[in-house]
């Protein structure tokens, strides 16, 4: 009672306007956020705007290819972070990635009305509606508008959806009706069951529910339901107020489908009524005068004493650049000092930041330091000599260990998985789509009947990511990779006892040989059993369900690990083959394109395992070689038929070439090779030029004096290129993040300064792994788990629901959101482009880290 007058007291001296309407708890809101917030305005970049949120209206929409990808429709962000996604017309409590999604079919910004207007598309059920978004006092109000009345298919399941990201209100409370209640950390919500006949049907019938067979679905309930909503109402950063003038508000869970899932409000839409049939006033707080807290990027595994040392300033646009930051060193009393005061230059706007420069490059004493900006430091860094020499250490030691297929993987007291996909695989069935991107055309294009079982094939082979999958072309890059680091570096780093005989993989456990040798021998077992048991490789190897493909945990439990055998019941076993259709399958479509990478990687490998496992060294050379003729004549057939395959098969013979060459020493690839290059690096010299600059150790001088023009326009596009952004790096903007695209063009420009170092220098190196050590947008964490000072706490992996990350895995990074933001979350697992660690990626750092660490030795 004591609180109720505090509160009365208080809405009288505000003189709140929604106590007036008698509605206590929209009183609530008004304590949390005294009203100063200023009006959203529709800014140049078609996005809703104040100081401390942005609502964006359909700038991001959802794409189709892996459906909802938690990106698109209308969205917050709130006091700087991206917290709401989602609010779009939806047909399900809490959808989950692979429910159906709305297309849109139009969006109209209409900046004399100051609105945001996009009419959405069920093309399956003939249903459109319009969703239209105006500024109105403190939020805007979003009106849901019908033509017609929403079929009777969709009646208690169409309705308005807008999704909060658990991770942020985690430990906060809401209030629905004036009742309160908490938001949970771990789902605990109720569920019940229906006959699947009511389910609006997933993707192409897909179903990410394991019914085991009885014809149900789960079906969320609301946590809470009523007019008014308030999300955090302690937490004025996160405070989000929803008031329906017509329909009940429901928050739900959506955890309780999926651990990706997310806090849903939702009203239904009403039957047999068209015109305005839903209106919400939503009122994110917005903190007056509020400014997003400077970024410092920074390396957090540290600087060579002699490189240069950037740190970049990222400030909110309504932040301005100090004049000087601070450098201090740890001193041998234990005190931190003051070594560098400098000037931090203005670097102009990016994005929708502005940015300051930093240069400490003259502070080259070895020690422990942190920058000082403004009142803000830095955790602490190293300035040493050959700080990248462990920095590859937990990707070979762990991450790659911890993908090996087909074997059992222990650490110490735990074990990662057991070993998986015994059952070998079957034939993908022709003519099928599957959700993942694979594709069977109208024939197997192989000895197989569709769904007959592939023999042999429980060998070898990487788990391609998250999910576990074999995706060849991948096998492809890691396998070339890590040849590259073996003939470049000879790594002979042993922490890693692995027994192909038994299958068993054992962590921090040396057993007297290359772990390096070890994996390229793993990937290639893999590739060789495809051509020799299939005839060539596959585009790839994958689960059939969908319930299947978002398994979590270990690897070993997606499958029964047992044949199937379509004569017993599902879920029937007798023992050595089981009922239960869970095999994967393969898609064995061929590809010219293929056949010939492939050819070039197992002709490198034949080199690397010369000495170590010399049968499969000439396996993998007289494979190369069947691959490549019999690609040849593939070739002229895409010429004919499909001018991009063409195209494709074109650059591939170029690079099967020279690695048949480096192996054969035989001058047909040679010339073959000699033939193709110069054409290809006029075409394109940033994606051919690595090829160029493999082939200088087996080549005359008049091909490096003739290459040399090209490195040249290389240097020139490549400066230009990163000229845009204040770290001087490409910076990719896309769906997916780019530290791979970074991490190659640092090793690009290491063979050229290997080869031409008046061309380009070391820090053209450098630059990309400081980058990728967290001198990037957004953050300073390390996007290499568990290397530098500070790096991601949450990826992408089997492990994801733990919010944990394997340890040398590295994350896409940044993702970028229309119009203008760059964003990698460090608090949810889920966003595959943000924090799905890849294998080819993997192999590509270790590569970039050791030929840093050779640079670092040079004197």
């Amino acid at each position: 009672m004591r609180r109720l007058n505090i509160i009365l007291t208080i809405f009288s001296y505000f003189d709140c306007p929604l106590l007036k309407k008698g509605i206590l708890f929209s009183g609530l809101f008004c304590i949390t956020n005294i009203s100063f917030s200023q009006k959203l305005v529709l800014n140049e970049k078609e996005y809703f705007e104040t100081q401390g949120l942005n609502v964006l209206v359909f700038n991001n929409e959802y794409n189709g290819i892996f459906f909802d990808e938690k990106t698109a429709g209308i969205e917050f962000i709130h006091h700087g972070v991206r917290t709401v996604t989602g609010g779009a017309i939806r047909l399900h409590n809490t959808p989950e990635q692979w429910d159906l999604i709305p297309k849109m079919i139009s969006r109209k910004v209409n900046k004399a009305n100051n609105t945001i207007e996009v009419i959405l598309r069920y093309e399956d059920f003939d249903f459109d509606s319009k969703i239209i978004v105006t500024p109105r006092g403190k939020g805007f109000v979003l009106n849901v508008v019908l033509d017609k009345p929403i079929p009777k298919i969709l009646e208690g399941k169409a309705g308005f959806n807008m999704e909060f990201l658990p991770s942020t209100y985690f430990e906060s409370n809401y209030l629905v009706g004036g009742k309160a209640g908490t938001f949970p950390r771990y789902p605990a919500s109720n569920t019940e069951t229906r006959p699947t006949s009511e389910k609006i049907s997933q993707f192409a019938k897909h179903n990410t529910f394991d019914d085991r067979g009885r014809k149900e679905y789960i079906v969320t309930s609301p946590l809470e339901s009523g007019k008014n909503l308030i999300f955090a109402p302690e937490n004025p950063e996160r405070t989000v107020k929803i008031q329906s003038d017509n329909q009940e508000v429901m928050l739900f869970d959506g955890r309780d489908l999926g651990q990706n899932g997310w806090f849903v409000a939702r009203s239904l839409l009403p039957a047999n009524k068209t015109g305005n049939v839903l209106t919400w006033y939503v009122e994110p707080n917005a903190i007056p005068n509020w400014t997003r807290e400077p970024v410092i990027g920074f390396s957090q595994v540290g600087y060579l004493p002699s490189q240069k040392k950037v740190s970049v300033i990222e400030l909110d646009k309504n932040d301005k650049v100090l004049p000087s930051a601070s450098i201090f060193k740890l001193s041998e009393d234990g005190e931190f000092v003051e070594k560098l005061k400098a000037d931090v230059k203005v670097w102009g706007n990016y994005l929708r930041y502005n940015y300051g420069q930093f240069d400490f490059s003259s502070v080259t004493e070895k020690g422990l330091y942190y920058i000082q900006y403004g009142d803000q430091k830095t955790n602490t860094f190293q300035i040493e000599d050959s700080i990248y020499s462990k920095t590859w250490h937990p990707t070979m030691d762990v991450w790659f260990p911890v993908q090996m297929d087909h074997m059992e993987v222990n650490e110490a007291y735990r074990t990662w998985h057991g070993r998986p996909f015994l059952d070998d695989c079957l034939q993908a069935p022709v003519n099928h789509e599957h959700f993942d991107g694979y594709k069977q055309g109208p024939t197997t294009e192989t000895k197989y009947k569709p769904l007959e079982r592939i023999p042999n094939m429980s060998v070898g082979g990487w788990f391609d990511a998250g999910d576990f999958d074999i995706q060849t072309f991948s096998h492809v890059s890691v396998i070339n990779s890590f040849v590259e680091s073996w003939e470049a570096f000879k790594v002979n780093r042993d922490e890693t006892y692995i027994d192909q005989k038994t299958q068993f993989v054992d962590i921090h456990r040396p057993d007297g040989q290359p772990d390096l040798l070890q994996q390229i021998e793993h990937g290639v077992l893999n590739l060789v059993a495809q051509v020799e048991n299939i005839g060539h490789p596959v585009r790839g190897i994958i689960v059939p369900n969908l319930h299947q493909y978002h398994h979590l945990g270990d690897a070993s439990t997606e499958t029964d690990n047992l044949p199937y055998n379509s004569a017993l019941k599902p879920y029937e076993s007798n023992g050595v083959s089981t009922g239960t259709f869970d095999d994967r399958w393969a898609f064995t479509n061929r590809s010219t394109f293929l056949d010939l990478r492939t050819a070039g990687a197992l002709a490198s490998a034949s080199r690397a395992l010369k000495g170590y496992n010399d049968a499969l060294s000439v396996k993998c050379l007289v494979l190369a070689k069947k691959l490549f003729n019999e690609a040849g004549a593939e070739l002229e057939i895409a010429k004919n038929e499909d001018s991009s395959m063409g195209r494709m098969g074109k650059g591939s013979t170029m690079i099967a070439m020279l690695q048949l060459y480096l192996s054969t020493k035989e001058n047909q690839f040679k010339t073959g090779f000699l033939d193709r290059i110069w054409k290809s690096l006029d075409e394109n010299v940033e994606l051919n030029i690595n090829s160029a600059l493999l082939a200088l150790p087996a080549m005359d001088d008049n091909y490096k004096v003739k290459l040399r023009a090209y490195v040249i326009k290389y240097k020139e596009k490549i400066d230009k290129e990163k000229s845009d952004n204040p770290y001087a790096v490409p910076v990719v903007k896309r769906s997916w993040g780019g530290s791979s695209q970074v991490i190659n063009w640092s090793i690009s420009n290491y063979y050229i300064h290997k080869n031409y170092p008046d061309i380009i220098d070391k820090e053209y190196v450098y630059s990309g792994l400081n980058y990728v050590f967290g001198c990037h947008p957004y953050s300073n964490l390390s996007f290499v788990n568990a290397v530098g000072n500070r790096s991601k706490n949450v990826a992408y992996g089997g492990n994801r629901a733990d919010f944990t990350t394997i340890a040398g895995g590295v994350v896409p990074g940044l993702i970028f959101l229309k119009p203008d933001f760059l964003e990698n979350k460090d608090d949810w697992p889920f966003f595959w482009g943000e924090n799905e660690c890849i294998i080819d990626g993997g192999a590509w750092f270790v590569f970039l880290a050791n030929a840093a660490n050779e640079l670092s030795e040079k004197k």
